[in-house]
This record gives structure tokens, C-alpha cells and sequence, in this order.
């Protein structure tokens, strides 16, 4: 049985030179990547629009928008990992590079050895940044599910004067035996204890009238 071959990473290169983005090309073709070009920030930002790459190398410095200009339009408006191309060498480019969040940095004149050095460093911290992302994702809905899974059970508890684990498990078996999460269930007798309690307030406000 055959298997689907793996995806090729997509590498978006943004530069206005056109000798640099046609060298950068095929050097990372070569490598075994896939590569969309951009001339300006306008064009980088529709290919992004178009399909997200799984990194990004940005020149600095660049008529109309610069890379670090971009930098910022890719950190608040996507996720997409970049890395700066600059042709200033100094420790305040990388420090300025390092601050706007790049995974990575180099210094032209690049040449094949040092670039593809500098890119799959860059790309494997990316690659880390992304998995933390997700991971932090993961946890965020595995600790909002389980405050919506624990109040329940103390609703349970206190409504039919049952212990913790009695109260956990008539949960647990109503969501099994309704083919749902617990915490889907958690969360939707959470709602209906709050439309009983609003309904509550509107009789005692009634009655509290008459």
C-alpha cells in the first residue's frame, strides 16, 4: 500500500531584487522546499491572503512597505513565522529584527551554505513557536472545559445533597449514554441552572408587585 508523499513546506520570499529573489528560489527549490516570490509588501501580503506559507522571508529594507512594516501586519493580522534578509550587518538590525519577533536572521550577500544554515534554524524555531501555540490552544480548552465540568458537579452536589464522585459519575454516564462530552453537558445545564435562576428573579419580582 502506497502513501501520499508529505506536503512541501511553503516558503514566501519577499525582496526587490529580482537577481536575489530568483537565487533565494532555487536554493531552497533545490533543498526540497516550495517557494512563492513577492516583490513588495502589497504582493506579500495577497499571497498570504491566498494561502499561508510556513515562513516567511522578509527583505528589511524595500521601497512603499518596508519588511519591518510587514512584520508587523503579519504579528497582528496572521501566524505566519517570518525571518528578516537585511544587508546592515550590525547587532542593532538584529536586535531591531529579534524585537518585531523574527525567528531568524541574515545578512547579504547570502550565500547557499549560510542561508540554508540561518533558514532551517529559523524554520525549526517556527515550527516550535507553532507547536506551543497549540498547545497553549489545547490547554486553554482543556482547563475551560474542565471549570465547566467541576461547577457542574458542585451544582449536582448541592442539588440532590450527593457527594463529589457520585455527582462526577451521573454526569460522566448521561454524557456517555447521550453520545456527547461531559463538558458540552456540563456546559449546558450550567445555562439551564441560569435561565432557572433569571426566571426565579422575574416571579419574586412579580409576586414582591402584586
Amino acid at each position: 500500500m502506497s502513501t501520499a508523499p508529505a506536503a512541501k513546506r511553503r516558503i514566501l520570499i519577499v525582496d526587490d531584487d529580482p537577481i536575489l529573489l530568483q537565487f533565494i528560489g532555487e536554493v531552497l527549490r533545490h533543498a526540497g522546499y516550495d517557494t512563492v516570490s513577492a516583490s513588495s509588501g502589497a504582493q506579500a501580503i495577497a499571497q498570504i491572503e491566498a494561502r499561508e506559507p510556513d515562513l516567511a522571508l522578509l527583505d528589511i529594507t524595500m521601497p512603499g512597505m518596508s519588511g519591518l512594516e510587514l512584520a508587523r501586519h503579519l504579528n497582528e493580522l496572521t501566524t505566519v513565522p517570518f525571518m528578516f534578509l537585511s544587508a546592515i550587518g550590525d547587532t542593532d538590525s538584529a536586535r531591531q529584527a529579534a524585537a518585531y519577533g523574527a525567528v531568524g536572521y541574515v545578512v547579504k550577500p547570502v550565500d547557499a551554505e549560510r542561508l540554508m544554515a540561518a533558514f532551517e534554524a529559523g524554520l525549526a524555531r517556527a515550527d516550535e513557536i507553532r507547536q506551543l501555540r497549540r498547545t497553549e490552544t489545547n490547554l486553554n480548552a482543556a482547563l475551560a472545559a474542565g471549570r465547566e465540568t467541576s461547577l457542574a458537579v458542585g451544582l449536582l452536589m448541592g442539588k440532590f445533597q450527593t457527594d463529589r464522585n457520585t455527582a462526577f459519575e451521573v454526569l460522566r454516564d448521561h454524557a456517555r449514554s447521550s453520545r456527547r462530552k461531559i463538558n458540552e453537558v456540563a456546559d449546558q445545564l450550567l445555562a439551564a441552572e441560569e435561565t432557572l435562576n433569571s426566571l426565579h428573579a422575574g416571579f419574586a419580582a412579580r409576586l414582591k408587585a402584586k
